[in-house]
């Protein structure tokens, strides 16, 4: 129209040059609470933690914690959730281990630190807390498909080979319990030779 000069499409406004910046704030606030929340999570158990906590470990706001996550279960079920979905993608970058026994001692490497016992407080708050039961049990089914699946990449495994999955999820099952034994101690010397037997065995299935 006469008077007016059509608009720069490829000009960046100031209102959009302010939108980007304020999305990463926004991004390393979320994170920052997070990684929070299972350190507070792994240290004081579920009834030692709480937002206000998580936001002063995190340097936040008690109002910036609760707009990330409205709820203390939507914050911690979310906090587990993306410490594994990290774990998985440092596994999914790992090399292919040279023997079985390498295979089976980073499936157990899994289920020690401080995510394996946040996620273990998570559970013991789930069984008694009606709320968080159904998210925690719904997160811990979408882990323990994944985990399955990287355990027989690592393992080279096909599970359509009679007794390969019973195998695995065996092999899962002990890792597991090896990480709530170390919970209460170092258990790396029985650890070890229990890793040496389960690489044995599974090595025999896999022939």
């Amino acid at each position: 129209m006469p008077g007016h000069s059509a608009p720069d499409r490829g000009r960046t406004t100031a209102s959009e040059r302010g939108t980007a910046p304020k999305q990463d704030r926004s991004r390393a606030t979320r994170q920052r609470l997070l990684e929070s929340a299972v350190t507070c999570l792994a240290e004081r158990g579920w009834s030692g933690s709480t937002v206000t906590l998580v936001a002063e470990h995190a340097g936040v706001s008690r109002g910036a914690a609760q707009h990330h996550f409205p709820t203390r279960e939507d914050l911690f079920t979310a906090a587990v959730e993306y410490v594994a979905e990290q774990r998985s993608a440092v596994l999914r970058d790992l090399p292919a281990p040279a023997t079985t026994e390498a295979a089976v001692e980073m499936i157990v490497d899994l289920y020690t630190g401080p995510l394996f016992r946040a996620a273990l407080h998570l559970w013991v708050a789930a069984s008694n807390e009606p709320q968080l039961g159904p998210r925690v049990a719904a997160l811990e089914a979408r882990i323990g498909r994944e985990t399955h699946r990287m355990a027989l990449a690592l393992l080279g495994a096909d599970e359509r080979t009679p007794g390969v999955r019973e195998t695995v999820q065996g092999l899962l099952d002990m890792a597991r319990g090896l990480g709530l034994a170390n919970l209460l101690r170092d258990d790396t010397p029985r650890r070890n030779r229990v890793v040496a037997q389960w690489a044995s065995l599974i090595a025999d299935t896999l022939r």
